[in-house]
């Protein structure tokens, strides 16, 4: 999605205030000063008198040297979350569906060209980073963000990230894909986002039929056969899906 021209309200200082919390993730949960400018691409000057902000205000701490996040960031989420009730509909379903199949099974919703996870149930860890809600991926890597991105009319990047050497390595074949997804109804992305991992994701629909989230399973590659995945899977994913709609009317 092409980033938009600042207008005459842009407040460019709100901007890289933002980036300097979000320069924190799981990879780079504390950093030094010269660290986090590195992640910033802002200078050593403007990233120490944010982060001397935060930490007046109580969202970042230091012990003199390097920098982390305090658990008050959350507050920045939760009013966000509190109000969207879906989540909290669709846990229940999400928590039945994972202990009857024994496999992980998350909630997303599309921001942009990303997926934002509101809500997982997790039996246990398959993927080489931990997910949890808030966690963020580019959303033509993902089934859910497929499913998500087939439903809508934003403008997808003509060069294309790759994870790994079977993802989608070009922005026709990435328009096919979600051709094929939108016409069958759900995504199977096997091994792109990455080695190992297999997911299926299918839509969360709204009362007017339109496309508002998506629940995904995801396996270890060879626990489940694709035929396995696109017909026991997928009916119980289908079926989960259904029931979440219906529980949030």
């Amino acid at each position: 999605m092409p980033t938009p021209e600042p207008s005459d309200l842009y407040v460019q200082s709100l901007v890289r205030g933002l980036s300097v919390i979000r320069a924190f993730d799981a990879d780079h949960a504390s950093m030094t000063l010269s660290e986090i400018a590195a992640q910033t691409d802002l200078t050593r000057a403007t990233v120490r008198r944010f982060l001397h902000t935060l930490i007046e205000i109580g969202y970042v701490r230091t012990d003199g040297r390097a920098f982390e996040l305090t658990p008050r960031v959350l507050e920045l989420g939760f009013g966000y979350l509190s109000a969207l009730s879906l989540p909290e509909i669709a846990q229940p379903h999400l928590d039945a569906f994972s202990r009857e199949t024994g496999e992980s099974s998350s909630m997303s919703v599309l921001d942009g060209n990303d997926i934002v996870y509101v809500a997982r149930a997790a039996v246990r860890r398959i993927m080489s980073v931990s997910i949890s809600v808030g966690t963020r991926f580019t959303a033509y890597t993902t089934s859910m963000g497929r499913v998500l991105l087939a439903a809508t009319d934003v403008a997808l990047p003509e060069t294309l990230e790759r994870p790994t050497p079977r993802a989608i390595s070009r922005a026709t074949d990435l328009r096919a894909e979600l051709a094929r997804v939108r016409a069958q109804g759900y995504s199977l992305v096997d091994q792109e986002l990455e080695i190992g991992l297999i997911s299926l994701a299918v839509p969360v629909k709204n009362e007017a039929g339109a496309t508002i989230a998506a629940i995904n399973v995801s396996v270890a590659a060879g626990a489940h056969s694709l035929e396995e995945l696109t017909s026991d899977l997928l009916s119980r994913l289908r079926a989960t899906a259904s029931e979440i709609e219906r529980a949030s009317r």
